[in-house]
């Protein structure tokens, strides 16, 4: 499975630095494998702040979280592969 084929969510806060740098992480993942993501800020949304709001930035891999506070790199790369 290509990471084309993978949708990736990284849920995200204003002011938050360790946003920033689980942005910079993913943004060079896709750069090197075509990966499409989107950002979402949870404050906009109650029910996300609710669930994720006390561990952003959190990545959703399909739909699932696959980790929060900092992004594995090597982890997402070769999750995006299966």
């Amino acid at each position: 499975m290509a990471a084309t084929d993978h949708t990736v969510t990284l849920l995200t806060r204003v002011g938050c630095h360790l946003c920033d740098d689980a942005k910079g992480v993913i943004e060079s993942v896709a750069r090197d494998t075509g990966l499409t993501w989107t950002e979402v800020d949870v404050d906009a949304d109650p029910e996300l702040a609710y669930e994720y709001g006390d561990r952003v930035p959190v990545v959703l891999l399909d739909g699932r979280e696959h980790g929060f506070w900092r992004v594995e790199e090597e982890r997402l790369r070769r999750d995006l592969t299966r």
